[in-house]
């Protein structure tokens, strides 16, 4: 299913979704995402495929391996107590050790933020994670009920994620904490911003509904609602209930039918509007008059909540299906935005639909948002719903935690979740995403505030420490935590759900020009049709550039998008999701076949990197993955993949053992320009340079080149596809008949490192020493 996308002005055909990015603010002038502040330090080249969109600069405030939280209490709620002083002093001695160690991360002007680390050989200034529990960063929450109820709330407010004791502590703690005083400059820098612009605008984006600006209006109502408690300053006030009256249908210009201003026929609209509204109720709950608070509480019943009662309880309702065995973002945005709205105006409703909808929402919650991650950590639709999913699960529980003093097992009827971090630390490449499936571009997958929370609740430092920057660190940070999140931590991970099956491969944790390898395998099926026909895919990432790539998600718009996944379904006739337009074997140019049931092997030498930001594994340090994905053919008797890293994590071979009774064609998808001769190839991007090779070619094996392009014998699709400008497709096209494709990628470097040949290995023979010279 789709959530939304926005227009994007670089190209009139191609419609995408802008997540909402916490720190970026919102030109609607012009449609562009701009940085909210700060200079860029230090650059690299980084690749996107697809359409050409513009790079964002985050600089010093990114934080990379330093920032972390810790959980005090199973309670995170509170009336107005605690020692601030001692916090401040806790957070002084902290800021003091981070400022002398210099350990702020230097830049980032990825995409995707991947930041650029300092150049660290002392070990002793990046230590092994740690969640100081000793060291006490917010003041004690006294509010601490002994049998907690989704429908009995503190007494004081604010109650959603905020309390007001930590209100209270948060200036002592910005004055002493390098990283708090960056965020809140930022919160207040794009707050300043989004005043300037006019309140956000209606625009019904098709099928994809007006999710867009919804979470505009959330990302507005957050930093104005900061500012306000921050400063007391009631112009704050003022300008939120400028954005809640337009969203309202009273603004200026129309906001939507009068009957249904919240689009809750595309469900994820209400209820990230209903999210806005509550935060903006509960957060300046001082301020509004009796009027006003009338006011907010009809409007959200009427667009909001009410249409939630009706999705839970009218069978007939469309509108609810996501609560029905959706265990995806849906339910859990969905959810969210429900709950967070019904607390925030718990015991004022006259209406009675509070109190029903957290009868309701926590349970559903529990039954399906929970299991969207795979007992492996993988969030099964792609790493950009893992983004709007885990933050919906994230906001959920902190809500209910604050408001109510309890998560209800949120975090935990899922055993496997605590695993989810890794998903994002390993999908997270040298310079961007494992981006497959539907992902990108304009999506902010790297801002993953989740994570600061999920590392606290778990206790899991790696997770808080790998965070980037969020307002919501704000009330999920701990001062304490230290460490580089890396240290220790191996440098490949295989995820081995069977609806996932995918591995990750690399050579460093903090170097960006360091070498990185993402492959899957896994089914067509079960990623509630957001995954491509890519058994057998793979990225590549060497001297800071994406060398294989993948193209992305396709117009959401487009007829027949998200029709299903069964093997017919329209959404294969697109390039970008097809099984052409992905980088693996293509037979019979045909689609693979969506029944695929693909099996796996893997091993790694479990390298770890050290507390060091400068790390080269030994010679010997490999990992390799392979895959037996004959059943993902309709005409072959044997397909089998295998990738592995040679020469000390420097040099990679893929290598494929085919029987067909079709044509057979290798496709791999990369924006550098490719020279051909024969049995090699050169890439040169960047003024980077890789070399391919085809070792020991089969007869008529040679490199040829294609554009990015649908096949002459392809099916028209019900809408033109869209171009993929400067993507270039290496191929190798070969009659039926059995092979053994070998292909080395061999990077220049020009480190005075030698590429090495490896031998000729059956997949089926592959081991870690293999391949030894």
């Amino acid at each position: 299913m789709s959530y939304g996308s926005a227009y994007d002005p670089l190209q009139s055909n191609h419609r995408h979704q802008v997540y909402g990015n916490e720190d970026p603010a919102f030109n609607q002038s012009t449609g562009f995402i701009t940085p909210a502040r700060h200079a860029k330090k230090g650059t690299s080249n980084w690749i996107k495929f697809g359409i050409p969109v513009a790079v964002l600069v985050i600089a010093a405030a990114v934080v990379g391996g330093i920032v972390g939280s810790r959980h005090h209490s199973s309670s995170s709620a509170s009336s107005s107590s605690g020692d601030s002083s001692a916090a401040a002093a806790a957070a002084a001695s902290s800021a003091s050790a981070k400022l002398s160690q210099g350990i702020f991360v230097e830049a980032t002007n990825s995409f995707y933020m991947i930041p650029v680390y300092p150049s660290v050989t002392d070990t002793a200034l990046f230590g092994t994670p740690t969640l100081n529990a000793a060291s006490k960063t917010w003041p004690t929450d006294t509010f601490a009920p002994a049998a907690p109820a989704a429908t009995s709330v503190r007494p004081d407010r604010p109650r959603l994620i905020a309390p007001q004791y930590k209100w209270d502590a948060l200036p002592a703690l910005i004055a002493s904490d390098p990283y708090m005083a960056s965020w809140n400059e930022s919160i207040f820098s794009n707050a300043s911003q989004y005043d300037a612009l006019p309140a956000v605008k209606y625009f019904m984006d098709g099928d994809s509904g007006i999710l867009d600006v919804a979470r505009q209006v959330k990302q507005r109502v957050k930093a104005f609602g900061y500012v306000y408690r921050m400063t007391n300053d009631t112009h704050w006030v003022d300008r939120t209930w400028e954005e809640l009256q337009n969203a309202a249908g009273n603004g200026t210009v129309s906001w939507g039918p009068d009957e249904d201003r919240w689009n809750s026929a595309h469900f994820l609209d209400t209820a990230e509007l209903s999210a806005a509204y509550g935060l903006a109720y509960d957060w300046m709950y001082d301020m509004w008059t009796p009027e006003q608070k009338s006011m907010i509480i009809s409007t959200l019943n009427l667009y909001g909540l009410g249409p939630g009662v009706q999705a839970y309880t009218n069978a007939s309702d469309f509108n609810g299906w996501w609560k029905n065995n959706i265990q995806g973002n849906w339910n859990c945005v969905c959810n969210n935005g429900l709950t967070m709205a019904s607390l925030a105006i718990l015991g004022d409703d006259p209406s009675g639909n509070a109190q029903q909808l957290l009868g309701l929402t926590v349970d559903n919650a529990n039954q399906n948002c929970v299991f969207a991650v795979s007992d492996d950590g993988t969030w099964s639709e792609t790493a950009d719903y893992w983004y709007f999913g885990s933050t919906g699960l994230a906001e959920m529980a902190s809500s209910l935690m604050t408001a109510t003093g309890s998560n209800y097992n949120l975090l935990k009827t899922n055993p496997d979740l605590a695993k989810t971090g890794l998903f994002h630390i390993y999908g997270t490449g040298a310079t961007s995403l494992f981006n497959w499936g539907d992902n990108g571009p304009n999506k902010y997958t790297a801002t993953a505030n989740s994570l600061i929370f999920y590392g606290d609740q778990f206790d899991q430092p790696q997770y808080a420490l790998f965070q980037r920057d969020h307002p919501w660190n704000m009330f999920w940070y701990n001062q304490q935590s230290s460490g580089g999140w890396w240290d220790g931590l191996a440098l490949d991970h295989t995820f081995t759900n069977f609806t996932d099956q995918w591995m990750s491969m690399r050579s460093s944790f903090t170097d960006a020009n360091a070498l990185y390898v993402g492959v899957k395998a896994g089914t067509l099926q079960g990623h509630q049709t957001h995954n491509d026909l890519d058994v057998g895919d793979f990225v590549l990432d060497a001297m800071g550039t994406r060398w294989a790539g993948e193209l992305g998600d396709g117009d959401y718009l487009s007829p027949g998008y998200f029709s299903n996944d069964e093997q017919n379904s329209q959404r294969w006739m697109y390039y970008r999701k097809m099984t052409e337009g992905q980088n693996t074997i293509l037979i019979g140019a045909t689609n693979q076949d969506v029944t695929a049931k693909p099996t796996i092997n893997f091993d790694s030498s479990n390298t770890t990197q050290t507390a060091s930001t400068e790390f080269t594994p030994p010679s010997d340090s490999t990992a390799f993955f392979t895959t037996d994905m004959t059943s993902a053919y309709f005409n072959a008797t044997s397909v089998k993949r295998g990738i592995r890293l040679l020469n000390g994590r420097k040099q990679v071979l893929l290598q494929d053992e085919i029987t067909a009774s079709a044509s057979v064609q290798w496709r791999m998808h990369t924006n550098a320009t490719v020279t051909t001769s024969g049995t090699s190839a050169t890439l040169a991007l960047d003024g980077k340079k890789m070399d391919v090779s085809l070792l020991n070619a089969p007869d008529g094996a040679t490199f040829s080149t294609s554009d990015a392009v649908r096949l002459p014998t392809d099916v028209t699709p019900p809408e033109a596809d869209q171009p993929n400008p400067g993507v270039t497709v290496l191929l190798i096209t070969l009659p039926a008949g059995t092979y053994n494709l070998q292909v080395l990628f061999s990077p220049e470097w020009n480190d005075g490192s030698t590429p090495v040949t490896p031998p000729s290995v059956p997949l089926d023979s592959w081991t870690l020493t293999s391949h030894s010279s």
